[in-house]
């Protein structure tokens, strides 16, 4: 009988996340439970319930062949599509947190810019592999991309999220490295998606208001400065040990959605600087293991399709931890693993059991 190669240490890593996170949103959100659904075990149901998803589709991606995603790839990708065009119908798409970003009924849903990273990288993998040097060519490879690319940051801007399309853009871009681009048409494309990110933050008053904030947030305590200081109090209120799982302040109707975008302030006030740096070190070897997945990988295919997850992981890390740190304006950026949202994490695990089964072909101990 054919033996099972799992690369272990990725396993126990993104599992320990999942539990992290599992017990932090229990933690963040009992009191945010108590009061709009008058049960303090609301949120960390539905993501125990995600969890157990996720965990078991990862166990299923691991066993089978990644390379079969190169076949389904551009149905998959025509599939995000679909979603993210029917989000934005009214009646259709939910609104939450002033985005039309979700589908389904009641607080169960799926949120189509989350399946549109997956299988964007996946098709774009598979485009790259069966056509290797199309990449270096403006006309008949990059054009072509940009506009596929386009196309999907594009419905996803206009939910709104900008936050998911700069992190859709910054692994696109790690990716055409990756695939042999041009660096000068690299260079070109970076200045345009500058100038199209600063144009869309002009054309909207509260994406310029974060900037400001960003800028000087003890000048607007009471209004758009208002998550940041909250957030920097946690922070402080920490210290090198934390005040204990379970006792942090700040979730006590001060920090805004504290279960999401920024529970890693709950975990430095909870477990301190030694717990919020552990939880960078796992996510750090997370990120190592998926690039020597990739650099190990014995096809195109594998190799890019590794990057691109490793990377869009990265990303989501860089920028949660930035906008909570005060190191970048606030955006809608869940932290990979640990924030509550079952569409994040179930494809989260759903990309690690695609890297474990990358591993698995290539035989990486």
């Amino acid at each position: 009988m054919h033996k099972l190669h799992v690369d272990l240490s990725l396993v126990v890593v993104a599992l320990l996340l999942v539990v992290i996170g599992v017990t932090m949103v229990h933690s963040a959100s009992t009191v945010l439970s108590g009061i709009r659904f008058h049960d303090n075990f609301f949120y960390v149901k539905k993501q125990l319930l995600f969890a157990s998803l996720g965990t078991f589709l990862m166990f299923v991606l691991a066993r089978l062949d990644y390379r079969k995603l190169q076949r389904v790839a551009g149905l998959l990708f025509l599939l995000s599509l679909v979603f993210l065009v029917l989000v934005l119908v009214p009646h259709i798409g939910q609104v939450r947190g002033g985005s039309r970003a979700w589908l389904g009924i009641g607080a169960f849903g799926l949120q189509p810019s989350e399946l549109a990273k997956f299988s964007l990288i996946v098709y774009l993998s598979a485009w790259f592999a069966r056509y290797p040097m199309r990449v270096q060519s403006l006309i008949k490879g990059f054009l072509p991309l940009l506009l596929i690319t386009g196309v999907t940051l594009m419905l996803i801007i206009l939910e709104p999220d900008l936050g998911q399309s700069a992190v859709i853009g910054m692994t696109i871009m790690v990716m055409l490295y990756f695939a042999g681009a041009r660096l000068r048409h690299m260079g070109s494309l970076v200045m345009i998606g500058l100038a199209a990110f600063v144009g869309l933050i002009l054309m909207a008053p509260y994406r310029l208001s974060r900037v400001v904030a960003f800028l000087n947030p003890w000048q607007y305590p009471d209004t758009i400065g208002y998550h940041i200081i909250m957030s920097l109090i946690a922070l402080g209120r920490g210290g090198l040990l934390g005040v204990g799982l379970f006792h942090s302040t700040q979730k006590f109707s001060y920090l805004p959605e504290p279960q999401t975008d920024f529970i890693f302030a709950i975990i430095t006030e909870e477990l301190g600087m030694v717990g919020a740096v552990f939880v960078l070190v796992l996510f750090l070897f997370l990120l190592y293991r998926g690039m020597l997945i990739a650099m190990r990988s014995t096809d195109r295919f594998g190799m890019l399709l590794a990057a691109g997850l490793t990377t869009v992981i990265a990303v989501q890390v860089i920028i949660n931890v930035g906008v909570v740190t005060s190191l970048m304006p606030v955006t809608g950026i869940t932290l990979p693993f640990i924030s509550y949202g079952g569409s994040s994490l179930t494809l989260m695990l759903c990309a690690v059991g695609v890297l474990l089964s990358i591993a698995r072909q290539s035989r990486i101990g």
